[in-house]
């Protein structure tokens, strides 16, 4: 661990904490900072001045990035009859009806998203306590409660990122890997940050968006200058 501290203090030097940088200035000092043994994400994160206690401020969504995220998300589909075959034509990691919805219960997890038609939803919702911890049960607000199985496995394919604000106001999305072209993280960068400002509850006061910062899975955080 003392390895990484080093690096990362190292990396740290570079930043300064004092000030914000356009986002084209934190890229480019991401790529510096955040170096490692892999290619690592590129991640912002989001601080804003709403309260999720109630209704209308609990932010959540979905959306496809520019350029996707550069993660392979392994996708599950629970569906029967006809919207099977469909989930399987669309690329589909894993497909089945009740079958699935057992496996779940017994514990198997091994997909990164759950996408579900309504009518199977009775039953999946029973499985709440499971998947509702982890992030994964289907909802019609990101587009994972769904008939069109096969636009809904294309979108995650193609780079569909979630989000939703925590009960401290934060929300942090993915978008992309640091092996990305500059110029395709500000591009992921300027469609998330206008999807979250659009969002904005009309309830809320004052600055709306507290503090972003852009950060690596290794690195350092970056604050970035919050266009208003």
């Amino acid at each position: 661990m003392a390895k990484v501290s080093k690096r990362y203090a190292e990396a740290s030097k570079l930043v300064d904490r004092s000030k914000t940088y356009s986002i084209e200035e934190a890229v480019a000092l991401a790529k510096q900072t955040g170096k490692c043994g892999f290619d690592a994400s590129v991640e912002v994160n989001f601080r804003l001045n709403v309260d999720p206690r109630h209704a209308d401020q609990q932010i959540r969504g979905a959306m496809v990035l520019p350029n996707g995220t550069g993660k392979t998300q392994k996708v599950c589909v629970v569906a029967q009859g006809e919207k099977e075959k469909e989930a399987q034509e669309a690329g589909a990691d894993f497909v089945g009806g009740t079958d699935i919805i057992e496996q779940i219960q017994k514990g198997w997890m091994d997909f990164d998203v759950l996408i579900a038609t309504p009518d199977m939803m009775g039953q999946l919702g029973r499985l709440g306590r499971i998947l509702g911890p982890k992030g994964l049960m289907p909802n019609p607000k990101t587009g994972t409660v769904t008939m069109d199985v096969a636009k809904a496995v294309d979108e995650v394919k193609k780079g569909k990122v979630t989000y939703r604000v925590d009960k401290e106001g934060n929300i942090n999305v993915m978008i992309g890997k640091l092996s990305f072209e500059d110029d395709k993280l500000v591009e992921n960068f300027r469609a998330i940050f206008s999807t979250i400002a659009k969002a904005r509850p009309a309830t809320v006061k004052g600055n709306y968006m507290k503090n972003l910062v852009l950060s690596t899975t290794m690195g350092p955080g970056i604050r970035v200058t919050i266009e208003r």
